[in-house]
């Protein structure tokens, strides 16, 4: 595999997950700055449509979702594993509640008045308010919302089982060794703590939880190098896609690799990718579709989180 290139903007805490496994693993990385909000020309030429942060793309293979990203990483550099034998199966459900029910609660207690004064105190306010405008498009109906009152008793609470969970004194959220759960748990806390500066104070109430922090954080973000988004359009349109002819085809909708497919998360942000079903794994699916200015690319999805119907 090519040197990995990370699309996203510095302030996105699903990014900063990624970039935070970047430094665990200590891997060079080509750094593409995206947009806060749409239009995002360059991501859709690549995605088809899925305007989610992070991407990770790899020649001509655009990934989507933080899950599938880290499961990728892991291929490209095993060593250290996100995935130790002892809590492998553990680390990737407690990722998955961080990614999803963690991850909103902080959303929410971060936007309340102190918290939106950190993160938008020196923008003019029409930024805020075009930023409100796209997460509101973007969420819709589907995602969850939380109240600041429900959202600060939950995060007290999650907050006490963390500093419960790290009080034998492991370093680690499952023990002596590192993984994936580290990471999901970390970045909705990392926006508190970074970008909510206003209301960050609940975090020091949790010293052995911001004592972990403290060593997440200490992993870095590996080496990068940065590099234009129409750069990594082209790059895409002078690459192939990595061949899946041969793999196994697990079929779950009834449907036979070739055929025309939209793919789209389950949540919210649920603009589907249209193209050919050339992948389905028990964990990942993946579409080749052609842009005019990316060319022949293949999407990938993680099988969680994400439905997959036939077009007629």
């Amino acid at each position: 595999m090519s040197q990995p290139i990370l699309h996203h903007y510095p302030r996105s805490p699903f990014a900063e997950k990624v970039r935070a496994i970047l430094g665990f693993k200590g891997l060079r990385w080509t750094s593409v700055i995206i947009p806060m909000i749409m239009p995002k020309p360059d991501v859709i030429a690549l995605t088809g449509g899925y305007r989610k942060t992070p991407l990770l793309q790899v020649g001509a293979d655009i990934y989507c979702d933080t899950a599938l990203i880290a499961d990728v990483l892991e291929r490209l550099a095993p060593t250290p594993t996100l995935y130790p034998a002892e809590s492998a199966g553990l680390a990737r459900i407690q990722a998955q509640w961080a990614d999803s029910t963690l991850f909103w609660t902080a959303i929410a207690y971060s936007f309340q008045p102190a918290g939106l004064q950190s993160i938008f105190g020196n923008q003019p306010p029409e930024h805020m308010k075009a930023f409100m405008a796209d997460r509101a498009a973007f969420r819709g109906n589907n995602a969850p919302r939380l109240r600041v009152p429900e959202a600060i008793g939950a995060l007290r609470l999650y907050l006490e089982q963390l500093e419960a969970q790290l009080a034998d004194g492991r370093p680690w959220l499952f023990g002596k060794a590192t993984s994936l759960a580290d990471f999901s748990v970390y970045h909705p806390l990392w926006y508190i703590r970074r970008q909510a500066t206003g209301v960050a104070g609940i975090l020091g109430e949790h010293a052995r939880v911001t004592a972990w922090m403290d060593r997440v954080e200490a992993l870095g973000h590996g080496t990068s190098e940065e590099l234009p988004s129409s750069e990594a359009v082209a790059l895409a349109a002078a690459s192939k896609p990595v061949s899946t002819e041969g793999e196994a085809f697990l079929d779950l909708h009834g449907l036979a690799r070739g055929e025309r497919v939209t793919v789209a998360p389950s949540d919210y942000g649920i603009d589907p990718v249209e193209g050919e079903l050339v992948l389905s794994r028990p964990n990942e699916i993946a579409v080749r579709r052609v842009d005019a200015r990316a060319g022949e690319v293949v999407v990938h999805f993680p099988r969680i989180g994400f439905q997959v119907q036939k077009v007629e």
